[in-house]
This record gives C-alpha cells, sequence and structure tokens, in this order.
C-alpha cells in the first residue's frame, strides 16, 4: 500500500489505542490461569493477534468479544504432544513463550515470518538448552523444541532485550523448584520488566526483585482476576504526542494512565524538556501545544522505541539533538538507526548515524519525497508524522507496515483532519 500526505494541519482529540506490551502480558497470564478471564482489549494489531493465535494452537480456548477476549487457560493434562505455533513478525510473541514452550513436554515448531528469525534469541537460547530443553539452530524455521526445563539459576545479561528476562518469568513461578534470574552487565529497558512482574502480580504469582537477583518461588498457580482492562499504549500515543509537538493546532490525547509502568510514558518528559507546552486536562487527558523545540541529549537506554518520533521532532528543533544508547535498535523490525536516519535524510532533515545512536541538526521544515516504510511500523508512522512539517508531499512505499501494532493509524490520522491518499 501507498501512502500519501500533503502538508496535513490537524487538531482534535485522538484516543490511546490498547497497549500492545500490556496485552501481550496479560492474555499470557490469563491463559495460564485457573479459569476464565475477560480480557477488556478493544483495539488489536498484527502482533496481539500472533500471540492470541499462539496460545490457541497451544490450547488455549480464545473468544473473540466486542470489547477484547475471553480467555479459558490451557489444560496442561490434557496438552498435544505436538504444537504448531506460527509467532508471524513478533519478537515479543516469541520471546514470551518459547520459555514456556521449553517446559512442556511436547515436540514444538515455530513459524516466523519476515526478519523474526533473524533477530538475536541468544543468550536465553543457550540458558534454556543449559536447563533441560533442545532447541533447533537458530536462524532455520520452523524453530524446534522439545524437553522440559527445570528451575534453578538463570543468568541472563539485562543490555541484550528484556524480553528474555520476561519470558522466563512467565513459566519459572509453574516449575517444582525455586529459581532465581541473575542479571549481568547494565540493566535496560527496566521498565518493561517492571511491567511483566507488575502483570504477573495481577493473576497472583509473586517474584522478589532486589538489585541484580530476580527471585521466584515455585508450585505457584496463575488465579485469575476475572476481567482485567489493557492500559492504552504510550508506545504508540508517541506518535500523536510528536505531531503535537510539531502542529500548529492543538492536539489532545486521552485514555491514558499517567502512573503506568510503561517506559515511553517519558515521550510528555522529553518533549516538555524540547519546550512544548502541556497541560494535563484530566485523569486520563493530555493537551500539547507548539512552542519553541529545542534541541537536546535524549538517552533512548530505556524508550528504544520512542526514537523514530522524537528524531522527527528534532529535526525541526532549533539546534543539535543527540540520541544515545540506543545500539538496541539496529535488532528491530529494521535496523532502525539505519532506517530512521535514511527516512528523514530522503524527506530533508540534517540527521547523521553513530555507532550507538543518531544526531540531528535541526531546522524550520523539511521538504517532502518518497520514502518506504522498511516494513517497520514505527518507520511508517514516522514518516506519515512527517508529513506535517514537509513542503512537498510525502510518498511512503509498503505503509501497511502500521497493522503490526496500530491498524488504525490513519484513520485516526483523518479523524484529526489529515486529506489521506490510498493507492
Amino acid at each position: 500500500m501507498k501512502v500519501i500526505l500533503n502538508q496535513p494541519v490537524i487538531d482534535g482529540r485522538v484516543k490511546a489505542i490498547a497497549s500492545k506490551s500490556h496485552a501481550h502480558r496479560v492474555l499470557i497470564g490469563a491463559a495460564l490461569s485457573d479459569k476464565i478471564t475477560r480480557v477488556v482489549c478493544e483495539e488489536s494489531s498484527d502482533d496481539i493477534r500472533a500471540t492470541v493465535n499462539c496460545l490457541r494452537s497451544i490450547g488455549a480456548i480464545i473468544e473473540e468479544i466486542k470489547e477484547g477476549y475471553m480467555v479459558t487457560p490451557i489444560d496442561f493434562k490434557n496438552i498435544s504432544k505436538h504444537i504448531t505455533i506460527d509467532c508471524n513478525e513478533s519478537g515479543s510473541t516469541l520471546r514470551f513463550l518459547l520459555p514456556l514452550l521449553c517446559s512442556i513436554d511436547a515436540e514444538t515448531d515455530i513459524y516466523m515470518q519476515g526478519r523474526l528469525p533473524n533477530r538475536p534469541l541468544s543468550p536465553l537460547y543457550e540458558e534454556l538448552i543449559e536447563h533441560g530443553a533442545s532447541i533447533s539452530k537458530q536462524g532455520i524455521v520452523p524453530l524446534r523444541t522439545k524437553g522440559c526445563i527445570v528451575s534453578g539459576e538463570y543468568v541472563l545479561p539485562a543490555n541484550i532485550s528484556s524480553q528474555y528476562i520476561s519470558g522466563l518469568l512467565f513459566v519459572l513461578p509453574l516449575l517444582s523448584g525455586d529459581s532465581k534470574i541473575t542479571l549481568t552487565q547494565k540493566i535496560e529497558s527496566k521498565s518493561y520488566i517492571e511491567m511483566t512482574i507488575d502483570a504477573l502480580r495481577i493473576y497472583g504469582i509473586e517474584v522478589q526483585w532486589e538489585d541484580n537477583v530476580i527471585c521466584v518461588k515455585g508450585n505457584q498457580k496463575y488465579i485469575s482476576p476475572s476481567e482485567v482492562i489493557v492500559e492504552g499504549d504510550w508506545s504508540n500515543i508517541a506518535f500523536w504526542l510528536g505531531a503535537a509537538a510539531i502542529n500548529d493546532r492543538e492536539i489532545s490525547c486521552y485514555n491514558l494512565k499517567f502512573d503506568s509502568l510503561q517506559g515511553d510514558k517519558a515521550m510528555l518528559d522529553i518533549l516538555q524538556d524540547m519546550g512544548v507546552d502541556i497541560i494535563y486536562e484530566s485523569y486520563d487527558t493530555v493537551i500539547l501545544k507548539k512552542n519553541g523545540l529545542n534541541g537536546t541529549v535524549i538517552d533512548a537506554n530505556n524508550i528504544p522505541d520512542l526514537v523514530p518520533i522524537l528524531a522527527l521532532v528534532a529535526s525541526v528543533s532549533r539546534g543539535c539533538t543527540k540520541i544515545i544508547n540506543a545500539e538496541r535498535l539496529r535488532l528491530k523490525e529494521s535496523d532502525r538507526i539505519e532506517s530512521v536516519v535514511n527516512t528523514l535524510s530522503n524527506l530533508g532533515a540534517n540527521i547523521e548515524e553513530t555507532e550507538e545512536g543518531i544526531i540531528i541538526y535541526g531546522k524550520e521544515e523539511l521538504d517532502g519525497g518518497v520514502v518506504d516504510s522498511y516494513n517497520d511500523h514505527r518507520i511508517a508512522m514516522m514518516a506519515s508524522v512527517a508529513a506535517i512539517v514537509c513542503k512537498e508531499a510525502v510518498i511512503i512505499n509498503n505503509a501497511e507496515a502500521i497493522n503490526k501494532s496500530y491498524s488504525s493509524f490513519y484513520e485516526d490520522y483523518k479523524k484529526l483532519g489529515a486529506e489521506i491518499t490510498f493507492e
């Protein structure tokens, strides 16, 4: 799908869709619980559907309802001896479910699409094998697993992917003995680990995290709270927050939880530091007004998903902005450092990449032009928002990449007043 935007002028209200990150976690918790759980998740995406379909393949019965899903948990006593799942392109789905699959006395074929087979699983891969799993060679589809992991000490560097740690946290409480996860290296994306621990608590699972060690008691049971409501998504609303920062009219964003553990709520603080006026209108609504934007230093350590939209905002800010500690972006749906730099450069930004980040020299406006999504949802959305500050039209090829996390993105853009041509 090709999308054409010609300097849209937008205003109005936009609702934060259901959080993909939160939905993955509460759906898995529901599938591991003792009884049916109603998961209120009013919007879906390719990644959420990947987790739903994989949980169904493992044995959960998941019914789609108007408000989200009714989840009947997996009956582990009658589980199939051969399981086939398809994670599509969802890294969260793969990394969250791999330890669970390695704890089941069954053979599993794991299918993956797009760039996912080439995204790393080490050192989680080696730790699972060390604790009793048999897993086929990385990079080959399907990835095959067999065997039952045991409790004990798992050692993982915390600077590669928080998803490895979250995946273990889902399954270790179910094992017969106590376990601990020892974290080495600097802890990155800490908020995502905290999100997992919070989701576990919803289902009555307790873990203790002190310094670099997470202790998990074995023989715990997931207890359904009957209903869980998925939070609004700070990662995706960030694109409208960024749009407001560079737009001449006010935009208000609602369905937000200001005490959320989602790390990407830091978008508000960063924009405020750059000069955006922010008004908290109610318990779940914020209004943003464009003001003089200034360059800054942005540490992407705990907010990697914000880098594309922040790079766009920086490209029309006064002075220089440096985005640092962003190395892990090279392992996303695209090499996201390279794709951000190439895309914004093609649109006229003064931007360059470093080994571990991006440097942007702001200017008053961008030019416009033809770009590609790199099959990366956040690149497609960044380029679409960029049209607000481009003199000429922005044409985005393969814009359907938005479906990975935000299928209704262009519908919301049109509600805000944008005229969009689809080809």
